[in-house]
């Protein structure tokens, strides 16, 4: 059996938070750094693993969706600035 479609939900929602603050933030940044923050902010979020992005979308309400984009965005915050703490 594969498995190829069973992923977590916030993966996606996390890696184009972190593009979206590198971006705006206009960080100098390398891939370790990127895996490592990815690595931190999905550490601070549940999980919630789906077969079709668009099945969990579809039945979550408005207030879920805006709930699940304020703790990615937060979870990200935090982690760009942990893991710029923690550089060596």
């Amino acid at each position: 059996m594969a498995f190829d479609s069973v992923n977590n939900y916030y993966e996606t929602l996390v890696f184009k938070e972190i593009n979206n603050c590198v971006k705006q933030q206009k960080l100098k940044v390398d891939d370790d750094f990127l895996e490592d923050v990815a690595c931190v902010a999905l550490n601070r979020l549940p999980s919630r693993y789906v077969r079709h992005h668009v099945d969990l979308a579809f039945y979550l309400t408005a207030d879920e969706h805006m709930l699940i984009n304020e703790s990615v965005k937060n979870a990200v915050v935090e982690a760009i600035s942990f893991v710029d703490k923690h550089r060596r």
